[in-house]
């Protein structure tokens, strides 16, 4: 690895585990042990948080868990934001983003609703998009009773999560479900076929590699189907021939990330449609580095983002 990385994610990089999901017990205890520690860590001072479970999407699915974050003493109707947490389709749970739902919910301020997929390779597609789908409609329904505007709700995702926030943006406009008026997608993986420059460079960057997007893909979409016909689009977003009717959409792309080309892609994709399409592309940063929060480009990124949501709901 010789990257040109920003000095302060350097110095970061060379003190981070290496996330291996071909030993995927190993991968899920170490990041069990880090949330843990994290969740006992987190200030929710000044939000009251709480969870439910929504009814799945279909007869017989299991009931998909959603935690709730609502700022104390702020003035009704909010916006809401609907966050769907990162991990490679096989690792993570709600808590993966705990703090920064935290301050979404009290900078916006905005409520914030977390959802807990089923992962794969357990629940492939299409249970993890059911889940996530099931929890932005309960998020529409229950919206006076959450004190929510229904006219001002956000799908935000992270990596997987943003390939899956992308997913539910497509159906809903598919389905004539509850329109988003902003998708954000941070660093977001959407193409199975891995065929773009940058996932074919970048086999030893930190934190994510083209090794593990393959083995990502593969427990999703199931062993030998990624890169084949017939992939829907819901499942892989960058495979969608039409992006006209989703929302104006906010995408963050790192520079050394393997999913970096078809985040840049799908933003260029979205302005051919007709869909009013930012982009942020981040020099010297890897998949994942907006987690180093004490280095500049981290806390940049963060507050970019927040501000990007913020005119998202405002638009």
């Amino acid at each position: 690895m010789g990257y040109p990385l920003d000095p302060e994610l350097a110095a970061a990089a060379a003190m981070l585990a290496e996330i291996d999901i071909s030993d995927l017990p190993a991968a899920r205890a170490a990041q069990a042990a880090e949330l843990a520690a994290a969740m006992a860590a987190a200030d929710e001072r000044g939000v009251a948080v709480r969870e439910v479970l929504a009814p799945g999407r279909s007869a017989g699915d299991p009931k998909v868990p959603l935690r709730i974050y609502r700022p104390e003493g702020a003035a009704g109707p909010l916006a809401a934001v609907y966050g769907v947490h990162g991990g490679g389709f096989v690792l993570g749970s709600f808590d993966v983003d705990h703090d920064l739902n935290l301050r979404f919910a009290r900078e916006l301020p905005a409520v914030v609703v977390a959802v807990d997929y089923r992962l794969a390779p357990e629940h492939p597609y299409p249970a993890p998009l059911d889940d996530v789908y099931a929890g932005w409609l309960w998020l529409a329904e229950h919206a006076e009773v959450l004190g929510v505007d229904p006219e001002r709700l956000a799908l935000w995702g992270d990596s997987a999560g943003a390939g899956l926030a992308a997913g539910a943006a497509l159906l809903a406009r598919d389905l004539g479900g509850p329109a988003a008026r902003h998708l954000h997608l941070h660093s977001p993986a959407l193409d199975d076929r891995l065929a773009t420059g940058s996932a074919r460079r970048f086999t030893d960057t930190p934190v994510w590699n083209r090794r593990n997007a393959s083995l990502s893909w593969a427990a999703y979409l199931g062993s030998g189907v990624p890169g084949t016909t017939g992939v829907p689009a819901y499942a892989a977003p960058a495979r969608a021939t039409e992006l006209a009717g989703l929302p104006p959409t906010f995408v963050a792309a790192m520079e050394f990330d393997p999913l970096r080309d078809e985040a840049l892609a799908f933003a260029e994709a979205l302005h051919a449609a007709g869909v009013p399409a930012q982009l942020r592309r981040y020099p010297g940063t890897f998949h994942g580095c907006a987690a180093v929060v004490h280095s500049g480009i981290g806390q940049r990124i963060n507050d970019e983002g927040l501000a990007a949501l913020a005119a998202g709901l405002n638009r």
